[in-house]
């Protein structure tokens, strides 16, 4: 019963990465529309990069933002296949990580928190750890 739990936990946080990560893109390029959207377009998304990178240069941000939404659609749609998902897992979580620290840095240890940064994080952190195991 041990292996199917896990399989099933395993499964769980794929799926909700993936959905995580897609999910910020599409909003990102105004798929989920104003109603539902934290930046609803692609310029307010590098607005919002800039105010967690105030070190870099705009047209570094700019660049920040790309690779970000880059990565996470990359691992949102390996996640969601199941592909190399121990190393994308990995990557996810030094990503999210990432995030929660500029957030935390930029704005405050609140922000990171509020969004479940660290959490999303830990889940990606202990998928890596399940995949190994399997």
């Amino acid at each position: 019963m041990k292996f199917k739990e896990e399989k099933i936990t395993e499964w769980l946080l794929r799926i909700a990465l993936s959905a995580g990560f897609l999910s910020a893109v599409a909003d990102r390029f105004g798929i989920w529309g104003p109603a539902h959207s934290a930046w609803g377009n692609w310029d307010k998304f590098v607005e919002y990069t800039a105010t967690l990178t105030p070190w870099l240069s705009a047209p570094l941000v700019s660049v920040a933002a790309a690779v970000a939404t880059a990565l996470e659609l990359i691992f949102g749609i390996l996640l969601l296949f199941n592909i190399r998902t121990r190393l994308v897992a990995q990557g996810s979580g030094i990503l999210l990580l990432l995030f929660a620290l500029a957030m935390a840095t930029a704005k405050s240890i609140k922000a990171p928190l509020d969004f479940s940064v660290f959490s999303a994080a830990a889940a990606a952190f202990a998928l890596g750890v399940l995949k190994k195991r399997s």
